[in-house]
């Protein structure tokens, strides 16, 4: 890592390091407190606070908890006035000559390979910190970096406030063509049969897991709660685990059999998604439950039906809730109402909901996409930035689209 010109120095050499007066606190003792100091963690405010421990301009760098290898996420944040730090983040006084901002920027772009580790939770400790080289223009060029690096990242950052507000309309109009499809039970259509899930279908709970079944003699695939999208299987990661018996041909997924998500945050209780057989021959754990719909129910439909209900909340109405994780049991899905139309208004039922879903989500997609080119604009040009080749011209442009096309 080296600028055309610049000098290297450790990060020690260039900041004074405050950790040594960070103080946790309970969030049951922070609401007993109140307050209105802001109270700071790994990757920003995590609450608030009646005191202050801190009263300046400051770079917080994350201990832990922070995606450190993830090159598209911020690693570090500005603070100013007063505030309160737990021990997940690194509290960093910059020095002259170093700029506050352009380390800010920098600590965002760096590559923490070889600094931050750890098995299950990734940890930048101090000692490991305090070597991290820093490239350090004159203060001078420091200033003009930032300036020309925060232009393109307002940009960015307006581009993005744009399209999470766009995904958020979408979602919104694909709440209101399911709930328009497939009305509250209160306005049912008179020809339609109310129902519960449990007249409507067979309600499996999956497997439960055990440490002892990761390895045996019959290791066979199984789909949990990271699988299951709404209206989609992702095969990316599918574990195994060894199955007695006739285990797996009892839980053995069909094509036709409808997933829901038996454990997640109130707001995705029950993402549905249909079994079509990919991937073939597979069976489930006890974090989903399956649904089985009898033949005067079509498999799509009961789709369309849960995440009718996901979308309304009425899944959330049903469940336990620990520790933010909502619930919902076999037991308490099966009363849940579910309409039952002829099966050709079903189908035609099916047929608009198709060809309307699909085409928000196409736009979905097109925003994805977006949002993934952003993202490499974005590490582009602090890639250019921390390479000298920001200049402030039109040129710079040519630059970072030649970047983020090296990064895609």
């Amino acid at each position: 890592m080296s600028g055309p010109r610049w000098p290297t120095v450790r990060l020690t050499d260039v900041v004074d390091v405050l950790d040594a007066r960070r103080v946790p606190v309970k969030a049951s003792e922070r609401a007993a407190r109140g307050g209105r100091v802001p109270y700071y963690g790994a990757t920003g405010q995590a609450g608030s606070i009646d005191s202050a421990i801190f009263d300046e301009p400051l770079v917080l760098l994350g201990e832990d908890g922070v995606p450190f290898f993830d090159p598209y996420k911020p690693k570090a944040y500005l603070v100013d006035g007063p505030a309160w730090v737990n021990n997940h983040a690194h509290v960093l006084r910059a020095r002259a000559p170093v700029d506050r901002r352009f380390l800010k920027h920098y600590l965002d772009w760096f590559d923490y390979r070889g600094y931050a580790n750890g098995t299950t939770r990734l940890k930048l400790t101090q000692s490991a910190m305090k070597r991290m080289p820093v490239l350090l223009p004159e203060p001078a060029e420091q200033r003009q970096i930032v300036e020309i690096l925060e232009d393109h990242l307002s940009r960015l950052d307006a581009a993005a406030d744009y399209a999470s507000a766009a995904r958020r309309r979408l979602r919104a109009m694909q709440k209101a063509t399911l709930l328009e499809l497939i009305p509250d039970r209160a306005n049912y259509p008179s020809e339609w049969r109310t129902a519960t899930v449990a007249e409507a279908g067979k309600v499996e709970l999956g497997r439960q897991r055990h440490p002892d079944w990761h390895t045996g003699p019959n290791m066979q695939p199984y789909l949990r709660v990271a699988n299951v999208f709404e209206d989609r299987i992702d095969t990316a990661d599918v574990k195994e685990m060894h199955w007695d018996g006739d285990a797996f041909e009892r839980f053995r997924l069909h094509p036709g059999d409808v997933l829901l998500n038996e454990g997640q945050t109130p707001d995705l209780l029950g993402r549905p998604a249909l079994y079509r057989g990919e991937p073939p021959n597979v069976a489930f754990t006890n974090s989903l439950i399956r649904f089985k719909a009898s033949p005067d129910v079509l498999p799509e439909f009961a789709l369309l039906v849960f995440r009718r209900h996901m979308h309304a909340g009425r899944f959330t109405r049903e469940s336990r809730i620990t520790t933010n994780i909502a619930h919902l049991s076999a037991a308490r899905l099966k009363p849940i109402e579910f309409p039952i139309p002829s099966l050709e208004a079903q189908t035609a039922i099916v047929q608009d909901a198709s060809t309307r879903l699909a085409d928000i989500a196409r736009l979905e997609g097109t925003i994805s996409s977006q949002t993934a080119r952003a993202h490499n604009l974005r590490r582009a040009v602090l890639a250019a930035a921390f390479s000298g080749k920001l200049t402030g011209r039109r040129s710079d442009d040519e630059v970072v689209e030649e970047l983020a096309g090296a990064l895609a």
